[in-house]
């Protein structure tokens, strides 16, 4: 039989063929052979004898030699294919999760009021979705309560040099394509996005490389276009085998499974738990990384080198301690980008659409129940210290002058986790909401016209070190005695006290960064007057502004997931529980959404209700338009 070597290759279905029909490197070579022989039949007289058994040996050690090279091409290459012609899980769109439900808005009737509670990610897209889901019912009354002087929660920008013109992102950096809620009010809002290479004072993209350090080695390195594409793909296939294909087909099945979230019989759910497992991502969540990755036949070595790197930056965890579907959602990395000038903006356009009042700088303290069976709501002012345009989440009480009044509301919601929100909740949640322990994380951003050394992460002199650094755990297993997750290059900037090109850096890590370590990694100038000693000198940086967070849950395995509903009564919702799953500006918004849905749903079976005059049998769920 001849056999078409690019039928066998050069397809994208070649990654299933090689992993059912358990193609090993023996039968590569037969196939080789046979095509060899068959050209040499098909070139030569027909006159001409079958070798003999010793020649035979020779001529096929002799084409083993010279298709080798050829044949680990062809596989990496047909394996790229595979990997890259996949569908990518932003082709997954919910189409139905934004249709509005079909509503009356009757103006005789009760006017519905909502308090919410933080002007996050969650805060925001409930007053959204709650606006959309009554197609701008007047009514409707949204109140927003946030603490901090500005929307956005761990969403916010600050200003490089104390210069409006130049905004950093300090918290939630990039979201993806797949983030079906945000990418699509940015395309509603018609805000401006990139991605997230940077440019100098020119314009011009700066090299986007990226390197994984254990703290001795460097175990991976990628030069330009580090997002994708051929090469990388075939150096990641040529080190690492099948892990990279078997990684990406995992991650693409574990948010197939996660985007069934947003759409009926699924959405909305009343409880996490359930859904969870309804979508089938239960023995995923009950998985560390580690055993995620052993359980699906991807290798130690990619899973450490490249999958730890990223849920070292994402999450400041190890896949011995993180679950396995917030690994893979740290693998979900197609199309990412940011909003220019922050990502807050997204949020600050959900509120505005929403039409809510909206109080800044406002501490809720308490939330009781009345015999009605609406809630009181009582909040104070807070006055912030100097530095919180940038971000400074410190707080004084101000006069009691200027607190507002307790006010009456039919709901609440909760849009902040619940152990930060210092405040009395009357009665208690049915369910106990647990404390769970959360990350505390350091971002140091900072300036200085000195680039990195390559020596202090043991570069040769002459190397250039990469634009983003990621660390991994070294091959003995312990933890590196590094002390940051990631250190990235973000862009060039001008200085406007001096005029002088500087770099703008940002690093995670899980303590405060050290002046003398910080000294000690950029590359020391020429001048002999300059310190080489380690010690800190003024002239390091230009521009510092440091945060601390709490800024995610320990994402540890776990099949059960806070409340949505925390009483009886359907008017008091939590978002928060959401977190413990999947922790990301999206998932807080689509939790946010299925809220919005959840409440509206109730006051259209409560208007069914008092119009008919019968009680309702069952939940009764609003249809929603296609």
């Amino acid at each position: 039989m001849k056999v078409d070597l690019e039928e066998v290759f050069i397809t994208p279905y070649f990654c299933v063929f090689m992993e059912e029909r358990m193609l090993s490197e023996a039968f590569l070579w037969e196939i080789l052979y046979k095509l060899q022989a068959q050209r040499d039949f098909d070139a030569a007289p027909q006159t001409v004898m079958a070798p003999s058994s010793k020649n035979a040996d020779e001529a096929t050690q002799g084409t083993r030699q010279v298709w080798r090279p050829i044949v680990l091409t062809i596989i990496i290459l047909a394996a790229a294919a595979s990997y890259l012609s996949y569908p990518s899980p932003a082709d997954q769109i919910p189409s139905t999760h934004l249709a509005p439900p079909r509503v009356t808005c009757n103006p005789n009737d009760p006017v519905k009021s909502v308090a919410i509670i933080g002007a996050g990610s969650a805060g925001s897209s409930a007053a959204y979705y709650i606006r959309r889901f009554t197609q701008g019912c007047s009514r409707i009354n949204l109140t927003v309560y946030e603490r901090n002087p500005y929307i956005g929660g761990r969403s916010i920008t600050v200003n490089a040099y104390g210069d409006p013109s130049e905004p950093v992102e300090l918290g939630a950096s990039i979201f993806v394509k797949v983030n079906h809620n945000l990418f699509s009010a940015v395309e509603r809002f018609g805000l401006s996005t990139r991605d997230k290479k940077g440019r100098d004072e020119q314009g011009n993209e700066l090299p986007d490389t990226l390197g994984v350090y254990d703290g001795e080695d460097w175990v991976f390195r990628a030069g330009d276009d580090i997002t994708g594409g051929w090469w990388l793909t075939a150096k990641l296939l040529w080190q690492y085998g099948m892990a990279p294909i078997r990684t990406r087909n995992l991650m693409k099945r574990t948010v197939g499974k996660f985007l069934k979230m947003y759409e009926a019989p699924i959405f909305p759910f009343r409880d996490l738990s359930q859904a969870v497992y309804d979508v089938g991502l239960t023995d995923t969540t009950a998985l560390t990384g580690e055993q995620l990755l052993r359980r699906n036949s991807i290798g130690e070595a990619f899973g450490t080198n490249i999958i730890q790197a990223s849920t070292r930056v994402n999450y400041a965890q190890n896949l011995d301690t993180i679950h396995g579907v917030e690994t893979m959602v740290c693998m979900a990395t197609d199309g990412a980008m940011s909003v220019d000038g922050g990502n807050w903006q997204i949020f600050s356009n959900m509120l505005a659409a929403s039409g809510a009042q909206i109080l800044l700088n406002t501490s809720v303290t308490n939330v009781a129940k009345q015999d009605d069976g609406r809630y009181v709501v009582s909040a104070k002012s807070t006055h912030y210290q100097s530095g919180a345009n940038d971000g400074d989440t410190s707080f004084t009480d101000d006069s009691a002058s200027l607190n507002p009044e307790p006010t009456t509301y039919d709901t609440i919601i909760m849009a902040t986790p619940l152990q930060f929100a210092s405040l009395t909740l009357t009665p208690p949640p049915v369910n106990p909401i647990p404390e769970i322990p959360y990350i505390t994380l350091h971002v140091t951003l900072f300036t200085s016209s000195r680039t990195l050394d390559p020596q202090a992460f043991n570069l040769p002199w002459t190397s250039s070190v990469p634009s983003t650094i990621l660390t991994t755990t070294p091959k003995g297993g312990t933890a590196p005695k590094l002390p940051f997750y990631s250190i990235s290059t973000l862009r060039i900037l001008t200085n406007p006290r001096t005029g002088g090109k500087e770099y703008l850096y940002k690093i995670f890590s899980p303590a405060p960064v050290d002046p003398g370590w910080l000294t000690r990694i950029l590359l020391p100038p020429l001048s002999s007057s300059y310190p080489r000693n380690g010690t800190y000198d003024p002239r390091d940086v230009s521009w510092m502004y440091e945060k601390v967070w709490q800024s995610y849950p320990v994402e540890s395995p776990r099949v059960t997931f806070e409340d949505v509903q925390l009483d009886e009564d359907g008017r008091v919702w939590y978002t928060s529980g959401i977190e413990g799953f999947i922790s990301t500006m999206e998932t807080s918004s689509l939790m946010a959404m299925n809220v919005g849905r959840l409440i509206v749903d109730g006051w259209m079976s409560d208007d069914r209700e008092r119009v008919e005059g019968e009680p309702s049998k069952g939940e009764y769920t609003v249809q929603s338009e296609l």
